[in-house]
């Protein structure tokens, strides 16, 4: 390395380092252009829109436990004969419990005819079906087709009403026509088409009337008159008069053996919280009352969505609460002589189970004894068993007291109907 120090060295070193730098400043474009940002990510795919009236509507974005909570789907094919759970269904001392009949995928809704014939309904498939006894044996027969979402079914004087989702239809001598049943005949139309809490329950009603009940058309929403309530209509669907407003989704109803006054579940909105609200057992004292929905939950719950400033003062409370959406459905009040006198005049009911709930509750039948004045006394376990470890071998829908006091139960999961007995059986359960 050289070092000069002299003027004449120091110069021609100065003029060097000048030349250099304005030499590689030439290279340069005098006006730089800026650098260019670096590539953008691609934007996240926008989810599928949920189709109106989903029950995923109003799921809270970014919560884990509930991203995980969806309607729980049942197996896609009726469960095999030897694959139905009754040896894990647990009932009082004295009960037995049996297969009636199997094979019928989502059996819902259940009405027994004059000659013994049970006819069941179906939400997710298309078919009504008749369970028949002939010649000591028991058959299913698939009695309609073609039908949407027929999940109501109710007899009398030998005629077999079906509701679909926005009508109700009939087949007059029905069990005369098994084998060659006509075609369904429309009778009532003048109902909603709307999807969410579409499925209709039916029963008949001591002043031979025809009830129907119309459901809120989302989870928790401000509706038209048209919703949120039950209906009764005559028997040729002329007359239709609401009965009840201020209903979510009633799934089963029945009448008190002594006072007729008319009793009936509902089940409470999702995605407030995985604790409340709970669901309701209700009772009608008079034409066009009140129980709160969608503004009062509970009983005691001012939904702070759609109502503030409300108060639940102001509607019927529920007689009493059946757990946070354990989806209590089909009900009858037992007025046979099979069982012992403590279930005389008592409401036998079917608790579907939760899906929106990390810790499933339901999934199992109940026994809700009443005091003398229609209140209720107590409620106790009478079917358990349907949920196993926290997953469901079985899902009860409705029930039915048969003539000769046994109770029949659908499981929609299993495309099954139970029967239960009390005493020593006959037979072996099957």
């Amino acid at each position: 390395m050289v070092i000069c120090s002299s003027p004449r060295c120091l110069l021609l070193a100065g003029a060097f380092i000048v030349a250099f730098t304005y030499g590689a400043a030439a290279q340069q474009p005098a006006n730089p252009p800026a650098a260019a940002p670096p590539a953008a990510a691609p934007a996240p795919a926008a989810a599928p829109a949920l189709p109106p009236g989903s029950p995923l509507i109003g799921r809270p974005a970014g919560s884990e436990a509930a991203a995980k909570l969806a309607p729980v789907a049942p197996p896609p094919i009726p469960a095999a004969l030897d694959k139905l759970p009754t040896a894990k269904l647990k009932l009082p001392p004295g009960f037995n419990i049996e297969v009636y009949a199997a094979g019928m995928a989502n059996a819902r809704s259940l009405a027994e005819g004059d000659k013994g014939t049970v006819f069941v309904g179906s939400r997710l498939v298309d078919k009504v079906y008749a369970i028949a006894n002939k010649d000591g044996k028991r058959e299913v027969k698939v009695l309609a087709s073609g039908l949407y979402r027929p999940n109501g079914v109710a007899f009398k004087n030998g005629t077999l009403y079906i509701a679909e989702l926005s009508k109700v239809s009939k087949i007059d001598k029905v069990e005369d026509n098994l084998d060659s049943p006509p075609k369904p005949t429309m009778i009532y139309d003048n109902l909603p088409k709307d999807e969410a809490h579409g499925w209709k329950f039916i029963a008949i009603g001591p002043d031979n009337k025809l009830y129907v009940e119309v459901g809120q058309p989302g989870n928790n929403v401000l509706h038209d008159d048209a919703h949120g309530q039950i209906r009764r209509i005559n028997l040729d669907g002329s007359g239709a008069e609401v009965v009840a407003v201020g209903v979510r989704n009633t799934v089963g109803f029945d009448w008190h053996p002594e006072t007729k006054q008319l009793y009936f579940t509902d089940n409470g909105r999702d995605w407030l919280s995985e604790s409340v609200p709970e669901d309701e057992l209700n009772r009608v004292t008079k034409v066009g009352e009140h129980f709160g929905a969608p503004c009062c939950l509970q009983g005691n719950i001012v939904d702070p969505e759609v109502c503030w400033g409300k108060s639940c003062s102001d509607y019927t409370p529920p007689l009493t609460l059946l757990s946070p959406h354990s989806a209590p459905l089909g009900m009858r009040f037992y007025t046979g002589n099979m069982f012992p006198k403590a279930y005389k005049n008592a409401i036998i009911l079917a608790r579907h189970g939760s899906w929106n709930r990390s810790n499933k509750v339901g999934g199992d039948v109940l026994l809700v004894k009443l005091n003398k004045d229609g209140t209720v006394k107590s409620k106790e376990p009478f079917i358990t068993g349907f949920l196993e470890n926290n997953s469901y071998i079985g899902r009860p829908v409705d029930v039915l007291q048969m003539k000769d006091g046994s109770l029949l139960v659908s499981d929609d999961y299993n495309g099954a109907v139970y029967r239960i007995t009390y005493g020593k059986p006959k037979v072996a359960a099957r």
